[in-house]
């Protein structure tokens, strides 16, 4: 097929039948986007814009690694002989946000339609409707049928019930995949293996753990760090360590390196923690599932087949398996359930700020400076590092939830709203009163302690709520169950936390306040949010 002309701001062949949105976390060539695309008649419209960057002060390596994919994508699409209109951060007539730029793209090239797979993130999806409808042009958005759970799935399974639990929603999605199913039956005769999959290292901390797959920058990706440093300097974050995958290749190869390498040791130590191993046995294959690089069914299949050729234990694929057709699929299923509405939920009335200390690892708390500063080296942290650590801390102090989700949605490579907005504002600091997650993940510094090695050096003593050497995670612990009471003594699953708070002493329940508001006096809130 001959090459059809294409540049940043070239007029496209004319007429255009129709112009197909390709957003940043929606680079999958067979998405239903291109269902029916004709070379000849159709385009491909795609934008870096600034705005995307700056609706929440994105960390350094997250623009880097949308902004290189988008441009790996464009080329290959290039390659196949289709037309892309690519709008780049830099170019002078770019105005910086996704509704100006499609509004006046447009208006330029008058498709017939315009058709966008549904966006990750309702703010996006209401911009391109009102963009479409100023643009006077019919806006056609499809179904993400990248996820195994279409939305009338996710409805039909809330339908009638009193409750929402991931574990009976995950059981459908094994049912629905034949996942780890034999006959109808799940695998093992058990359907969730989490009991097995809770383990702490031993003092000596973890064995040698294979690297892993690393993808140097190369060109392309060299070029988006010099741009990203150049427009967002004042942005949080290292691009030092930048080797994300940014291509469906690259991603391939990560999920094959996981799957032979640490997939085996990632059950027994998923919830694991210690001092300068950020990767430990994680996949790190969450950022390139969210864009769309690879398919969450393929990542699955490629961890039931270890078990089958006997290189992984049942336990701990089971236990991967969930994260991946489970609370992934749970979470976008709550977040379309409940948008928009659910993003001012606030079960707790939650007000305070976010601790400065969050923006620059500028604390004592050796637990909360071991995973921020990790956080700003890479963009990453895994799952308990950013529940039981960033994310408890911010539950017990009492923080907004809406500023606790701009921080984690402004963080992490991997985070898109539809995935980051439900874990963090329900499952982590439990705003939504229950709908994520059956109660709070409330827990003193003993917990932090058990399952890690950052206590070892720290100040404050995990199993104490009084004096200099006092835990702050413990203290605010207690100071939360006995703020939190009212809202949350009816919980059937907190029933032993609160009687254990009923025990307390007037003059041990004084105490406590005292030092927790002494906390909160003590941190700097300035800043960033």
């Amino acid at each position: 097929m001959k090459k059809r002309r294409t540049s940043g701001n070239g007029e496209a062949p004319k007429p255009i039948r129709n112009l197909v949105l390709v957003l940043g976390d929606q680079l999958h060539r067979h998405s239903s986007a291109f269902d029916g695309f004709v070379p000849g008649d159709d385009a491909v419209w795609m934008a870096e814009v600034a705005g995307e960057a700056r609706h929440v002060p994105s960390h350094k390596a997250r623009i880097v690694l949308f902004l290189s994919a988008m441009r790996h994508f464009k080329t290959a699409l290039e390659k196949e002989g289709i037309f892309v209109h690519y709008r780049k951060l830099d170019d002078p007539e770019n105005q910086g946000s996704i509704a100006l730029e499609l509004r006046e793209e447009a208006r330029r090239f008058k498709p017939r339609k315009l058709i966008v797979v549904e966006p990750g993130e309702w703010r996006v999806r209401e911009d391109l409707k009102r963009a479409a409808k100023e643009a006077r042009i019919d806006l056609e958005i499809r179904e993400d049928r990248h996820f195994i759970a279409l939305h009338a799935d996710f409805e039909l399974f809330a339908r009638g019930r009193k409750q929402l639990r991931m574990e009976y929603f995950y059981r459908e999605m094994r049912r629905k995949t034949g996942l780890l199913m034999k006959v109808g039956a799940p695998e093992g005769g058990r359907w969730n293996y989490d009991a097995d999959n809770r383990g702490a290292f031993p003092k000596d901390g973890p064995m040698k753990i294979p690297a892993p797959a690393s993808f140097l920058p190369d060109a392309v990706t060299r070029d988006v760090i010099d741009l990203v440093e150049e427009h967002f300097a004042d942005h949080p974050g290292s691009l030092r360590h930048f080797d994300w995958p940014v291509t469906p290749g690259q991603a391939d190869k990560a999920l094959k390196d996981f799957v032979a390498a640490r997939l085996h040791l990632f059950g027994p130590y998923q919830d694991a923690l210690w001092t300068g191993q950020p990767w430990l046995y994680h996949s790190r294959l969450s950022s390139a599932m969210n864009l769309k690089l690879l398919d969450p069914r393929d990542v699955a299949r490629a961890a039931e087949e270890a078990l089958r050729d006997g290189k992984a234990a049942l336990a701990g694929v089971e236990g991967f398996i969930r994260q991946v057709i489970g609370w992934r699929e749970y979470a976008r299923g709550i977040y379309w359930q409940y948008m928009p509405g659910y993003l001012e939920m606030n079960a707790l009335e939650a007000s305070l700020p976010l601790p400065w200390f969050y923006w620059t690892a500028e604390t004592e708390m050796n637990c909360l400076r071991e995973v921020i500063c990790q956080t700003l080296e890479y963009g990453y942290a895994h799952h308990i590092q950013r529940l039981m650590v960033t994310g408890l801390f911010a539950l017990l102090l009492g923080v907004a939830p809406g500023e606790v989700h701009r921080w984690y949605l402004a963080m992490y490579v991997d985070a898109v709203e539809w995935v980051e907005l439900p874990n963090t504002l329900g499952m982590s600091q439990f705003a939504d009163g229950g709908i994520m997650a059956s109660k709070p993940y409330a827990a003193t510094g003993k917990y932090v302690d058990r399952m890690s090695n950052y206590c070892t050096g720290c100040r404050h003593e995990p199993g104490r709520i009084d004096g200099e050497e006092a835990c702050p995670f413990s203290v605010l612990y207690w100071d939360f169950l006995l703020r939190n009471r009212n809202r949350l003594a009816h919980n059937p699953r907190m029933g032993l936390q609160f009687r254990n708070a009923e025990r307390l002493a007037p003059a041990e329940t004084k105490s406590i306040r005292r030092r927790a508001d002494a906390i909160r006096a003590g941190l700097a809130y300035k800043g960033k949010g």
